[in-house]
């Protein structure tokens, strides 16, 4: 049982048994590891199980959890006692969290040769918004270099009021890591702690970063569940791993309060996903029994998705010879703030007045506080946004185009006798490419042009 970070204590008397779990979802983690805590403390008098990310969708029970159906006939499980992140917040046990969310352009080269844009923040197919994101964090853009300017402008202000704050980055993999070094580095001319996880030192490195005067400290995942570093006040969340329980872990790091006033900024990529469950923050989660138990985000139009994927897979099958993904360039653009279901939207340029403000804004505010600047900005916005002219999104624009294209091809189809899959066929033939769901805007112009042409032509 040493591989499971399930911990255990117990206290045996000539007549009773107390036996304390911590962190007892470990023992749902597979069915064999139910079964031997069942067995092995079944009989116990006593049993207290304490668990602080009990929440996720899977098809093993944690032992000595009592499970209620919902009125969705979902399994879930029931609390003898909860004590969650509201309840902390009130009591000033935690630290409010401000999460600062970033979009922007990006460009990336897929394994067919095609370039594709996108601005991350824009509703996509799965598959793009997952190069956007990508790219984003890829540390030959721009994008992670603003972001990450930003966030340490963010713990400047921050140590003004709290001297030995410090920020994590949360990397995806080493390589990123090692990168997001050297751009701090460039940034704070400062040496930021790097810690990975094939680090045997990487426990002392945690361990003395905790009580140094370091500013920044970069990790891969590890620095999740079980870590304590309560001077952690700022961070990026520059990862793709995208869970509720991942990600509750992740803000889990920022929010341990040590005086009254303190607060923590997350920065985070603008994608629908992670500002849901930025959003979703203080909400009490349940172990819900079943795979499929919880729609997530991305379960909508699954089988569109789905479909797309497969396509796309064929499609770049046909080019083993490229790489699978190229990100080219990338731009960060401050999309918006969010803290206790106050929001503040505007698209703000890297360095601009705005955008010192709201990274300005001190270090030492209540909840309420924040609530109030976020909606005085906003108002400002709502303002400037009423006198700017309207621009379409990428996704609009796309929509639109598809829509055309299926006009043109449907009355195409009906001026030479066919049907519109012949035309499609033929269209496909021509001009080769991607399903039209996956086609770029100057894919679909070019296929609603032809099409127009034919018609012309007869």
């Amino acid at each position: 049982m040493a591989s499971n970070p399930l911990r255990l204590r117990v206290r045996v008397d000539s007549y009773k048994t107390l036996v304390i779990l911590d962190e007892i979802h470990h023992a749902g983690d597979a069915l064999s590891w139910g079964d031997a805590v069942s067995e092995a403390f079944g009989s116990a008098t006593k049993r207290i199980a304490l668990t602080g990310t009990p929440f996720r969708s899977d098809v093993n029970p944690i032992p000595f959890v009592k499970y209620e159906k919902d009125g969705t006939g979902v399994k879930r499980s029931v609390a003898d006692y909860s004590y969650n992140y509201g309840d902390a917040l009130r009591e000033g046990v935690v630290r409010p969290v401000l999460f600062l969310a970033y979009s922007g352009k990006m460009k990336w080269r897929t394994r067919a040769g095609e370039v594709e844009e996108s601005d991350l923040a824009d509703e996509n197919f799965k598959e793009v918004t997952a190069r956007a994101w990508r790219t984003a964090l890829n540390p030959t853009g721009k994008w992670i270099g603003q972001v990450i300017q930003a966030a340490d402008k963010r713990l400047t202000e921050v140590r003004r009021y709290m001297p030995d704050a410090a920020g994590l980055i949360i990397a995806s993999d080493h390589e990123h890591a090692r990168a997001y070094v050297e751009i701090l580095q460039g940034v704070t001319k400062e040496k930021p702690v790097l810690v990975l996880s094939d680090d045997p030192k990487a426990g002392d490195k945690i361990a003395k970063f905790t009580h140094a005067k370091t500013r920044w400290m970069v990790a891969v995942r590890m620095v999740s569940e079980g870590v304590d570093i309560p001077r952690l006040a700022v961070g990026v969340y520059a990862t793709n791993t995208s869970t509720p329980l991942f990600f509750a872990q992740a803000v889990g790091r920022f929010v341990r309060a040590r005086q009254h006033g303190e607060t923590a900024t997350v920065f985070v990529p603008s994608v629908p996903v992670l500002l849901a469950h930025a959003a979703d923050i203080e909400r009490q989660r349940d172990h819900v029994l079943g795979r499929n138990a919880i729609g997530g985000i991305w379960d909508e139009d699954e089988a569109i998705i789905k479909f797309a994927t497969q396509e796309r897979n064929k499609f770049d099958a046909e080019f083993d010879d490229l790489p699978a993904f190229e990100a080219l360039d990338s731009e960060a653009t401050f999309d918006k703030a969010v803290m206790d279901g106050s929001e503040l939207h505007a698209l703000l340029a890297p360095g601009s007045p705005d955008e010192e403000a709201i990274l300005g804004m001190p270090g030492m505010l209540t909840p309420q506080e924040i609530s109030q600047m976020i909606a005085e900005h906003r108002a400002k916005h709502f303002q400037q946004a009423k006198n700017a002219p309207k621009t379409k999104s990428l996704a609009d624009q796309l929509s639109e185009l598809r829509s055309e294209l299926q006009n043109v091809v449907w009355a195409y189809a009906k001026q030479i006798d066919s049907t519109p899959m012949a035309v499609h066929g033929e269209l496909k033939r021509v001009v080769g490419g991607v399903p039209a769901p996956l086609a770029s805007i100057d894919e679909l112009k070019e296929r609603i042009s032809l099409v127009r042409s034919w018609a012309i032509g007869k």
